[in-house]
């Protein structure tokens, strides 16, 4: 799977100890981040990680915008709900990219620990289920 890692810079620490911790896990699969917390994952755990910009330069939008084209499969976007963002608006896009898509998002650790034990069990299939809704003729 395609998977993008996002945090903001008060939880860019958590972001590394949730990586590391299930490194294994996301050690087989395709790595995307923004700027700095790519960096950041990449020295500590030495995984291939695709990088954009930073978030406030444009790489939520650069990330938005695979969500978009199909070309990503789950989002990790640790949030820090407490602190203003300047690119809030880029924030909020990339969360409503999401939901239109249909693409498993977190933004707490709760929800991504969830999210990468049910990847590494196997549970992720939502995209069938999907589609499979999708092709049901509507009854009334």
């Amino acid at each position: 799977m395609k998977i993008a890692l996002i945090a903001h810079d008060r939880k860019k620490d958590m972001m590394i100890r949730l990586v590391s911790a299930y490194r294994p896990i996301l050690a087989k699969h395709e790595l995307f981040a923004t700027g700095t917390t790519g960096k950041k994952i990449q020295e500590a755990t030495n995984l291939p990680v695709h990088r954009f910009k930073s978030g406030p330069l444009g790489g939520d939008q650069q990330i938005g915008a695979m969500i978009s084209e199909d070309r990503l499969d789950l989002v990790i976007f640790l949030r820090d709900p407490l602190a203003a963002q300047p690119h809030e608006p880029d924030v909020t896009a990339l969360i409503r990219l999401s939901d239109v898509y249909e693409i498993p998002l977190a933004t707490n650790i709760g929800t991504a620990e969830v999210l990468l034990r049910g990847l590494d069990a196997g549970f992720l299939d939502f995209r069938t289920i999907v589609h499979e809704l999708d092709e049901r003729p509507l009854s009334l």
